[in-house]
């Protein structure tokens, strides 16, 4: 079975493919880990779109079970049937600010205060992600992650980013039974 779990930048999205990989058969795969090149300054260098699409795929076809985190809306169409549940996870606006701050602080510590650089890049990240409900920002918003949902081949389950990590587990999990009984002895996509 393959998921995919979306959503705004900071709303939880990795660390619920995380926990969902704890307690499951599911391999969790990171879109960050195929778009972004490792670099020394990282989630500077974008990974060519066809390049990333090759190494995940492989990934994917891979395994049996995987749930993917991160948005797949721009990686081409083949994305839109590619999974069995799709889990569109939304947290409030504010608190999600707080969590990226706070992410910026641990991921970069000392050097938001004294590398030019970091505290350039940090700011650019936090006020394109601040941007996610403002429906006239030409980027990801929720328009346009709810545009892409509609276009979805498969169920879309819809998580509170600020509920307990235990309680949205639970949910998916309960999901995934769900999903999986009614995706038997389905052909695996990108045959």
């Amino acid at each position: 079975m393959k998921i995919l779990i979306f959503g705004a930048s900071g709303s939880g999205k990795t660390t619920l493919g995380k926990e969902i990989e704890k307690r499951s058969d599911f391999i969790h795969l990171d879109s960050d880990d195929y778009y972004w090149r490792k670099t020394k300054v990282p989630f500077t260098e974008k990974v060519p779109l066809a390049v990333r699409n090759e190494k995940i795929k492989l990934d994917f076809k891979k395994n049996k079970n995987v749930i993917v985190s991160g948005s797949m809306l721009t990686w081409g169409e083949e994305w839109k049937a590619a999974f069995d549940l799709a889990i569109f996870i939304r947290l409030d606006n504010n608190e999600r600010m707080k969590r990226l701050k706070k992410r910026e602080i641990q991921r970069y510590g000392d050097k938001l205060r004294n590398d030019q650089v970091t505290r350039k890049n940090s700011k650019e990240y936090l006020d394109w992600a601040n941007q996610y409900e403002n429906p006239k920002f030409d980027g990801r918003t929720l328009r346009v992650h709810n545009d892409w949902i509609k276009l979805l081949n498969c169920e879309v389950l819809r998580i509170d980013g600020g509920a307990q990590l235990n309680n949205k587990v639970e949910k998916v999990l309960i999901a995934l039974k769900t999903t999986a009984n009614n995706v038997c002895n389905k052909l695996p996509k990108f045959g």
